[in-house]
């Protein structure tokens, strides 16, 4: 914007107004000489005046927050185009955005949390909105610590009080699967390992059911157990051409990344279907393996509810069963009419397995199962003959308990009366 007067130096009028680092300055276009510089905090109302006022309430504060703000609104924008969300779900999230750059609790904080900060409204919107949205994804998209990335978004969620539903393990399902490269033709996968998407996804939802009801998912990350439980879907419903085909190679196939702990719930879920194929009566007369157990598990999930019953029982039933059969009812003697043990063990679904000899394997938690080796030492219990502050004091040992001299003439005394 040009200015009246001319230059001192050079005479020119060509006068304009510059703003240099937030700092208001009047240069001459043509010799480029200074005339006069505004102060570096005055604010807009008070530049003309040039009072001195505090740097939170300057012009440059002030635009560095909207520098902020429009990265951080490009930022949730870009991260939703990636994502490829609808149009409200970008609304919704720049919203969060704005809002919490206002709150006092975000301004004072590092740059990389607030880098994450648009992300976490990202992702606190995808939840709102039922869109199964894992943390690890947005993590992987910002190059992100999942820590820090979990600090900035319980703050978010304080600080402006919103309330975000869990995500199920059916909507992770449905959205691991959805990455797969195993439903379109391409150069990289054989044709025998390509798949319909529907019907993998029902065999893995039936097999991470399976795994609940099992003790599998308890306290597991759950994208290990859908891997694993995926690799076996995949398997089994074309278990010629795949048998050979290893859990690495199918993850490299399907362009997914391989969890360290995937080979070990490969290995618990393939016990957990071969002790249901043993109460198979189709199968008793056959040697079943590991590998030979993948074809079956289509027959063994329609049944899984008898099998899971027939191959497997809870410890405190067999603890009660134990009891019963060993010291009998109060009020039975050996004289009543009690069935032979033949007959009670046809009401019981594991009466075939306990004739053949053995006992079943509780259904538990693998941690109950296979404990530690390394137990870590328990803490040392008290003594019986501790005190615990309840106990009475005895005559000889209260002396050792009274402070003053009042009290041990109160005492003495109480104790000649």
């Amino acid at each position: 914007m040009a200015a009246r007067g001319r230059c001192p130096e050079c005479g020119s009028a060509a006068l304009v107004e510059d703003a240099h680092y937030a700092q208001q300055q009047l240069v001459c276009a043509a010799c480029g000489c200074v005339l006069a510089e505004g102060l570096l905090t005055t604010t807009y109302t008070e530049e003309e005046h040039l009072r001195e006022v505090a740097y939170s309430q300057s012009t440059g504060q002030k635009e560095q927050l909207s520098r902020c703000l429009q990265r951080g609104i490009r930022r949730v924008q870009d991260l939703c185009k990636v994502l490829q969300l609808p149009a409200a779900f970008e609304e919704t999230a720049v919203s969060y955005f704005q809002r919490a750059l206002q709150l006092p609790a975000f301004h004072l904080v590092s740059l990389e949390k607030k880098e994450l900060l648009g992300g976490c409204c990202v992702f606190v919107t995808c939840r709102q909105r039922n869109w199964p949205l894992t943390m690890g994804t947005v993590c992987s998209l910002l190059y992100a610590k999942h820590d820090l990335f979990a600090s900035v978004y319980l703050s978010l969620q304080k600080e402006l009080g919103l309330s975000v539903p869990a995500l199920s393990l059916a909507d992770l399902v449905t959205t691991h699967l959805n990455s797969f490269r195993l439903f379109q033709p391409a150069a990289s996968i054989p044709a025998p390992f390509l798949e319909d998407k529907e019907k993998l996804l029902a065999r893995t939802m039936g097999i991470v059911e399976l795994a609940s009801e099992t003790w599998l998912v308890t306290g597991r990350h759950p994208v290990p157990i859908v891997t694993a439980a995926a690799f076996l879907a995949w398997q089994s419903l074309q278990p010629g051409p795949r048998l050979s085909c290893p859990l690495a190679r199918f993850c490299r196939l399907a362009g997914v990344d391989l969890p360290p702990p995937a080979h070990l719930r490969l290995k618990e879920l393939l016990e957990i279907l071969l002790g249901m194929a043993s109460q198979l009566s189709w199968l008793r007369g056959f040697t079943l393996d590991k590998k030979t157990v993948v074809k079956h598990i289509g027959d063994l999930l329609q049944h899984r509810v008898f099998l899971l019953k027939s191959a497997f029982s809870q410890q405190d039933g067999e603890e009660q069963h134990d009891t019963a059969s060993g010291q009998g009812s109060p009020g039975q003697g050996s004289g009543s009419s009690s069935s032979p043990p033949a007959a009670q063990d046809k009401g019981c679904p594991s009466a075939g397995k306990r004739q053949r000899g053995g006992t079943l394997r509780p259904l538990l938690p693998p941690c109950l199962i296979h404990p530690r080796k390394r137990l870590r030492p328990a803490a040392p219990s008290a003594p019986d003959s501790a005190l615990m502050g309840d106990e009475p004091i005895s005559d000889s040992e209260i002396e050792q308990y009274l402070r003053s001299p009042e009290e041990v003439r109160a005492f003495r005394k109480a104790k000649a009366w």
